[in-house]
């Protein structure tokens, strides 16, 4: 196996450049967006290979093009082991990400213009579970549901009031900034009163469902789609996960893992990247052993410790904690209404990354939104455990109670790299010397 970045230097020595400050940014930071992860060694290897010179249209046994011989057994061995980590009865694991993935559902399951319940953005949602500005608002007839004002948890009672009145043909849940467990068996209760398909998006949570500290939806839907980045800590990529049964068309000429298939390809996809489901490959089989439930445990266990540490700092977190890998701060109890870009970028300059983000019933405007998401999965790959939680917590609040202040944030900076040194990423990865 050559050094996949050996060549990069000589043929384009910007890139290489470019490439080296990324490594140094990801080494001297602490990576708190709950969607970015770090992949194993093993995993950027098999991404960085020959696979990517095939084109492999069709599925395993039905090419369109000759010489598939081994990336069929390279699709076929990521099938099974999706399969076996979610227990799922049929798996696709070529769409390029999660946003088609999800495109390709709605693409099975609905026509232009059918009515789907879907949670709001705001809240909690993704921009593809109804957003108006995303093909699923925009082609679909998109019903959201949100959280209770005060709690800021889901109702499943008025959503299920909500279901009654609508009866939309389908109800996704899911999540990408509502950090509390879904009760997916609550969900699906509610699609069968009304005879909707149940359609989970777990991006977020994958890792979390597949080794049992949350819920697995596999069980209790239709289809499931996930991302292999976040919390699986693959490659950027998606899967998705199906019943074989079409509950609301049992006389269709093709059953419900047919019509996800050929949503896929021939519908919305050509060639699948084989080099990415090499990865994908890779990342279910570690997600397979014994190890990966500790570091998803620990994912957990290290969210409790920083949600802990900030409100202890007098920071105001949606719903009150997490249950889960992220937490969303409300500055709103801080004066800072519509200062998350801004927070966000102060924190960048002290070498924390986080995202800003809506918080439920936003007061301000998306692009200029009054919270902060951050998690877990990325610090806790690095070896991060509870102890640097409680400091992080204390460094995110001061440059939030500072966060004009250059000096202060100066000072922040120094500490998070001095906290640095002690978690080296990648050791003996030249791109990152």
């Amino acid at each position: 196996m050559y050094n996949m970045m050996d060549s990069i230097d000589k043929s384009d020595a910007e890139i290489y450049e470019l490439i080296k400050k990324e490594g140094a940014r990801i080494r001297n930071g602490i990576e708190l967006i709950p969607s970015e992860n770090f992949t194993s060694k093993a995993v950027l290897q098999a991404y960085a290979t020959l696979c990517t010179n095939k084109y492999s249209e069709g599925y395993p046994g039905k090419r369109y093009y000759g010489g598939n011989q081994f990336i069929d057994l390279i699709e076929s061995l990521a099938i099974e082991r999706a399969k076996k980590l979610f227990g799922a009865e049929h798996v696709n694991v070529q769409p390029y990400s999660g946003s088609p993935a999800n495109q390709a559902v709605f693409f099975a399951l609905l026509n232009l213009h059918d009515t789907f319940m879907g949670f709001d953005l705001s809240a909690g949602g993704h921009l593809t579970h109804g957003s108006p500005v995303n093909f699923s608002g925009r082609n679909y007839n998109c019903v959201p549901y949100t959280v209770d004002k005060e709690t800021e948890l889901l109702d499943y009672e008025q959503i299920e009031k909500q279901a009654e009145k609508i009866k939309p043909k389908m109800i996704l849940s899911g999540l990408t900034a509502y950090p509390r467990k879904i009760d997916f068996k609550a969900f699906k209760e509610i699609c069968d009163s009304v005879n909707a398909y149940h359609f989970a998006d777990i991006a977020h949570i994958a890792g979390l469902c597949a080794t049992g500290l949350h819920q697995n939806p596999v069980p209790y839907c239709d289809v499931v789609t996930t991302t292999t980045h976040k919390t699986l800590r693959g490659p950027r990529g998606g899967i998705i996960m199906c019943k074989t049964e079409d509950k609301l068309d049992k006389n269709g000429k093709k059953n419900l893992a047919e019509k996800i298939d050929a949503a896929v390809f021939p519908g919305l996809q050509g060639g699948p990247h084989d080099h990415v489901n090499a990865a994908k490959a890779v990342a279910f089989k570690e997600a397979l052993q014994p190890e990966y439930k500790q570091y998803c445990s620990q994912i957990v266990k290290n969210a409790k410790a920083l949600a802990d540490s900030l409100m202890s700092q007098g920071l105001d977190l949606v719903t009150g904690g997490t249950d889960n890998h992220l937490m969303v701060i409300k500055l709103v109890n801080k004066g800072l209404i519509g200062r998350g870009k801004e927070i966000q970028n102060a924190l960048g300059e002290a070498e924390i990354y986080v995202n800003k983000n809506t918080i439920p019933y936003e007061p301000n405007t998306p692009f200029n939104p009054s919270g902060i998401r951050l998690g877990t999965p990325a610090v806790t790959t690095r070896g991060f455990k509870e102890s640097e939680m409680e400091v992080i917590g204390k460094l995110i609040a001061k440059v939030i109670d500072n966060y004009q202040d250059k000096g202060v944030i100066e000072k922040v900076r120094n500490e998070v790299l001095e906290l640095c040194k002690h978690f080296p990423l990648y050791p003996g990865l030249d791109i990152l010397r």
